[in-house]
């Protein structure tokens, strides 16, 4: 079995909101105390619908968001407590591939420069070792050399996208987190993206964390799922397990979205209301004021989290 490459224990991220000139401000509970492992050289999915925390989570895992309590374990050190050298270290570990490739470049860079950069700060290579990094991960992005000399606005947006897969690869790093990266282009393009993720987890032996609402996706990529609703993990297991076999309510109806390719039909899972604002939680399991199975214990309890079997555990009182 595949050792942790990242550790999270108990984590906590909050933020404040502004209501508005009269209204004051208000705190966000973004994230509610989670656990999770990411396995080196898998691909973990983090799945939900918009607003339940995924892309807050993946940020504070890189550092880009700050936490309120718990830890970050990359490696068996924790990034919440690193010092600035132990940091930039860190950095060259982790990349992030952003959903939208439009506004993820800067468009008065060359793609030589974009390149060039993170290799620039982070690394004493000369200029020549430098130029055959980009022309590796150039070429092994899917473009040609011919590129480097453009602007972003010169290339479609599945190449752009390759573009800024290239710029989180020229530091080798041993983890990328792809937040959405193809819900922003055409369903033509998604395929080719989808594939070179794939190849360049092979290749380079890399670990994603791919933060999607797509279920389509998870179901080719990931090798593992967890499932997140108002700032918790609510379900993980093994991609067979979550998609042959859900056990928490709100995976079933993430699942009953799917289209189903084959014709076969499946009842639809219509969930009751809105999600809930993450400034005002709901109490006990946060899922109870949409969940067509809430029984009494449901808004007065948090669930547990309970083992199904070694690899699968859900958050849910049904389970008990």
């Amino acid at each position: 079995m595949s050792e942790n490459l990242i550790e999270i224990k108990d984590l906590y991220v909050e933020y404040k909101s502004n209501k508005g000139i009269v209204g004051g401000t208000e705190i966000i509970h973004a994230v509610n105390g989670v656990n999770l492992e990411i396995k080196q050289g898998e691909i973990l999915a983090l799945a939900g619908e918009s607003g339940c925390g995924k892309s807050t989570l993946a940020k504070a895992i890189i550092k880009l968001e700050n936490s309120k309590s718990g830890e970050i374990n990359f490696k068996n050190k924790n990034i919440l407590k690193m010092g600035k050298n132990e940091l930039k270290t860190f950095r060259k570990s982790a990349q992030i591939v952003f959903q939208n490739p439009y506004s993820s470049l800067d468009p008065k860079m060359k793609i030589l420069n974009t390149l060039k950069e993170p290799l620039q700060i982070n690394t004493e290579y000369s200029e020549k070792e430098i130029l055959e990094i980009i022309r590796e991960k150039i070429k092994k992005v899917g473009l040609s050399e011919d590129c480097l000399c453009l602007y972003p606005h010169e290339f479609s947006g599945g190449q752009r996208q390759r573009i800024a897969i290239a710029r989180a690869l020229v530091l080798n790093p041993e983890f990328i987190l792809a937040d959405e990266p193809v819900s922003a282009l055409d369903v033509s393009i998604q395929a080719q993206i989808i594939n070179l993720l794939k190849e360049l987890k092979e290749d380079y032996n890399l670990t994603f964390l791919l933060i999607t609402h797509d279920m389509s996706v998870i179901k080719y990529l990931a090798d593992r799922i967890a499932i997140m609703y108002l700032g918790e993990i609510v379900e993980i297991g093994t991609t067979e397990e979550i998609f042959t076999s859900p056990k928490h309510p709100y995976t079933q109806a993430l699942l009953s979205a799917v289209p189903q390719i084959s014709g076969e039909k499946s009842d639809r899972i219509i969930l009751s209301g809105d999600l809930p604002s993450p400034a005002n939680l709901p109490k006990g399991c946060k899922f109870h004021t949409r969940c067509s199975k809430c029984f009494e214990k449901c808004p007065k309890l948090n669930p547990p989290t309970i083992n199904i079997s070694d690899t699968h555990k859900v958050k849910c009182h049904l389970y008990e």
